[in-house]
């Protein structure tokens, strides 16, 4: 090989080796192929915030310590479970179908204490759900949709100590039911609701008939709100897994008040099929 080769051949790894060992402006973060590389030390902890919340996690050794924050679903702890340990990796599944994978390495100091996800760009976008985790950004999306329709629903409400339930709109999407709530509260005291249950109950029978009742599961709402102010309206939209109602059976929508007795009840009869708008004509793609 030339001299002339030789010294540009040399040169040209240093500057690789020189432009690799680079941070990215991150303090110590740097991303090596896709992935983003954290600095975990043993007595410090890194907390990893996540866009949605987390399904899934896993750790590819015993040697580092994960966990969920406490009382939240979008936060990962991570710390070293001892020193010097060997590099590994942790994998992260969020419920928007989204995969994130981050290379672990030990640093006594500890320089990456809180970590934003979204400035790792996922390995993945492709992930697949079984119903019970449905992707919760498509639910959300849906949900707000039907929030924002004008489409309605009559003759599904109640009425009652200057109270008002009504469900005014039902819409599907794939494998899941929106239901579109009203609370109206006319009276000059706040309505704070301890509970508001969804169930599937059988028509009233003889007292020596046992009679069955289904709850049925929210998967999201779109407002955690306890409270209908005095002289207020609210609307909120629940999804629920899809459901039919059997014959001789209805669908009741029941609020209790907490410390009150202002408990309403909306009851649903097996003719929901008819009153559903399908959530596919919005055209979920351009929202």
């Amino acid at each position: 090989m030339k001299r002339a080769d030789y010294l540009f051949l040399i040169s040209w790894m240093l500057i690789c080796i020189s432009v690799y060992a680079q941070p990215n402006g991150k303090g110590n973060i740097f991303y090596e192929d896709q992935y983003l590389n954290l600095q975990v030390g043993f007595s410090k902890t890194t907390s990893i915030v996540f866009p949605y919340p987390i399904k899934s996690i896993d750790k590819g050794s015993a040697d580092v310590l994960v966990q969920k924050a406490k009382g939240v679903e979008n936060i990962v702890l991570v710390k070293a479970a001892k020193q010097y340990f060997i590099q590994t990796n942790l994998t992260a599944v969020t419920s928007d179908g989204r995969l994130y994978v981050f290379v672990l390495n030990y640093n006594d100091e500890c320089p990456d204490l809180n970590i934003n996800a979204e400035n790792a760009a996922p390995a993945s976008r492709d992930v697949l759900f079984s119903f019970e985790n449905e992707n919760q950004k498509i639910i959300e999306k849906c949900a707000l949709l039907a929030l924002s329709k004008k489409k309605k629903t009559s003759g599904l409400k109640k009425s009652k100590y200057q109270i008002r339930l009504e469900v005014n709109g039902i819409f599907i999407h794939q494998d899941v039911l929106y239901l579109r709530v009203v609370f109206e509260n006319k009276s000059k005291i706040n309505y704070d609701i301890d509970q508001l249950r969804f169930f599937i109950r059988d028509q009233k029978k003889s007292k020596r008939t046992a009679s069955q009742e289904i709850e049925l599961q929210t998967l999201y709402a779109t407002s955690s709100s306890s409270v209908i102010p005095y002289k207020s309206e609210i609307i909120k939209v629940y999804a629920l897994e899809k459901f039919t109602i059997p014959e001789n059976q209805y669908l009741t929508l029941q609020m209790i008040e907490k410390n009150g007795g202002r408990h309403l009840e909306v009851d649903i009869n097996n003719n929901l099929t008819d009153k559903v708008f399908p959530i596919t004509e919005f055209n979920i793609d351009t929202f």
